[in-house]
């Protein structure tokens, strides 16, 4: 199934790299999450994707052109580099179609931009590149497709960390609820559409505006809700989580061992 990378947004909320860099090229762990996000699809079998650019786009080209396998997997070298030999099947055999959509569109106006890419699918999926997830992709995606829906996103609960209060009309606080445990969800940036999809959106709308509330008005939005882990990388403090956990080498979203594994037995 195809994947299409939002890549092109200013990332406005994290500008500190974003002024440099494309936001879905900012690094985790030495590598761009953009990188984590793509080894997690391929780890499913997910591995055909476009990529909508915009702000900055020849870093994003630049990463590409310049891609060798040998820098991500173990190898052995001769001759000063001039021989190179792979010691793992490289699970990062990629098709990465990078069309450049504008620096100023919304998301929506990028996957409308990209429409005639996708429209032999049946089905595609679609990312903000900002957050990673250990969703089972497997799951979700079965899930949406036995619901004969036409779009499905991950509903994850809010990274918050202060309480929700309950307040009486009189001021009085009948209940303070920590954000972790409130019933409140929200859009986790993983999509699966079908190709009528296009069929709710109008161009220079937003995707989860105005396409998201014909979907709703007849009833072809699916959420799947998710309490496992997700992380998006809006601030500094997101990105340090992240990089703290791959420090650590608690990576959820990370199943490149298991891919090993399952390449090894076949």
């Amino acid at each position: 199934m195809k994947v299409v990378l939002f890549c092109g947004g200013l990332g406005t909320r994290i500008r500190e790299y974003s002024e440099a860099i494309p936001k879905p090229m900012i690094p985790i762990g030495g590598q761009p999450i953009l990188w984590h996000l793509m080894q997690y699809y391929s780890s499913f079998g997910h591995s055909d994707f476009t990529l909508c650019l915009g702000h900055k786009a020849t870093v994003v080209k630049e990463f590409f052109l310049n891609y060798r396998h040998e820098m991500f997997n173990d190898c052995v070298v001769w001759n000063n580099g001039d021989a190179v030999e792979l010691l793992d099947r490289p699970t990062d055999d990629w098709s990465v179609k990078m069309i450049e959509t504008g620096i100023w569109r919304s998301v929506g106006e990028r996957l409308w931009a990209v429409r005639e890419h996708l429209k032999d699918e049946e089905m595609f999926m679609a990312n903000y590149s900002d957050g990673l997830s250990d969703v089972n992709l497997d799951k979700m995606i079965a899930d949406f497709k036995e619901s004969g829906k036409v779009a499905c996103f991950l509903a994850v609960p809010p990274q918050l960390t202060f309480h929700f209060a309950d307040i009486a009309e009189n001021g009085l606080v009948r209940k303070m609820t920590p954000a972790s445990q409130a019933d409140l969800w929200i859009n986790g940036g993983f999509f699966i559409f079908r190709r009528e999809i296009f069929d709710y959106m109008r161009p220079g709308e937003e995707l989860v505006v105005e396409p998201f509330a014909r979907l709703i008005e007849d009833d072809q939005l699916l959420a799947y809700k998710h309490h496992g882990f997700w992380r998006a990388m809006d601030t500094l403090r997101d990105r340090q989580v992240l990089e703290e956990m791959v420090e650590q080498g608690t990576m959820p979203w990370d199943r490149r061992d298991n891919l090993a594994c399952r390449l090894a037995a076949e």
